[in-house]
């Protein structure tokens, strides 16, 4: 069984040709390796759907799962860009990452693929990613011009995670995605879990604290004071922190 995940940055355009022809060569015969032991040893799907399952059984999984956010007045929710990696992971014979194509000019041509090398099923997005940032909110923002390599390497990752994640649940068959996410659900809202319902929502407003969400303002959210809110809603909180922290809304 083979499977990857990759985040990685090309040289340079001025680094020497035989250098860029020969990781070419390179990838491609390991990928033409990976799928011939992909074949060889086919995914067991019985097998990799009870892993996926007992995968979100795990507490520090299903807490980072599922985003949610308003649109029009309804909610959106999906798998976050975690539950996505863990799927492709346990799914397995799959071939999956975000790569740096070129850098020139204040941009980045980057490239987010998932590949199942059993069935040669393939979801690739190209875009493109300006290296700068927008500081402050409304009409008193800035826009800060990247530099630091560090700081465009995870202005890239970044942007790349969720094109990513649209790739590998565009792989994955849909049916396994959903029972993952209803499994998520049935862990966070365990009943016998170790930690006190009433310890993780005391944890909460430090959470959205980063992103200037006040506890007065997950009380108004759920309608009432945050240390009677219900597993159901706690839950409810977790998607939209998520989708905070994944740039998935603001």
């Amino acid at each position: 069984m083979s499977q990857t995940q990759s985040v990685e940055m090309f040289q340079p355009r001025q680094a020497l040709a035989t250098t860029a022809e020969a990781a070419v060569a390179r990838a491609a015969q390991e990928v033409q390796a990976a799928m011939v032991i992909a074949k060889k040893f086919p995914r067991d799907e019985t097998a990799s759907f009870n892993r996926i399952l007992t995968a979100c059984k795990r507490k520090s999984l299903a807490e980072c799962a599922v985003y949610s956010y308003p649109r029009g007045g309804t909610a959106v929710t999906g798998p976050s860009i975690r539950l996505a990696e863990c799927l492709a992971q346990n799914w397995g014979n799959m071939d999956f990452g975000v790569l740096e194509l070129d850098q020139r000019n204040g941009e980045s041509q980057v490239m987010a693929y998932a590949w199942d090398l059993e069935t040669n099923t393939r979801q690739t997005k190209i875009f493109t990613v300006k290296h700068e940032r927008r500081v402050g909110k409304g009409k008193d923002f800035r826009i800060d011009v990247l530099t630091d390599p560090r700081d465009i390497y995870e202005m890239v990752a970044n942007n790349g995670a969720r094109r990513l994640r649209a790739c590998i649940l565009g792989i994955i068959p849909g049916d396994v995605v959903d029972a993952a996410v209803d499994q998520c659900d049935v862990t966070i809202q365990d009943k016998d879990a170790k930690t006190p319902l009433v310890d993780k929502l005391r944890k909460l407003p430090a959470c959205f604290d980063r992103f200037g969400v006040s506890q007065a303002m997950l009380e108004t959210k759920i309608g009432h004071k945050l240390d009677d809110a219900t597993s159901r809603e706690y839950s409810e909180l977790l998607k939209i922190y998520n989708a905070l922290k994944d740039n998935m809304a603001k």
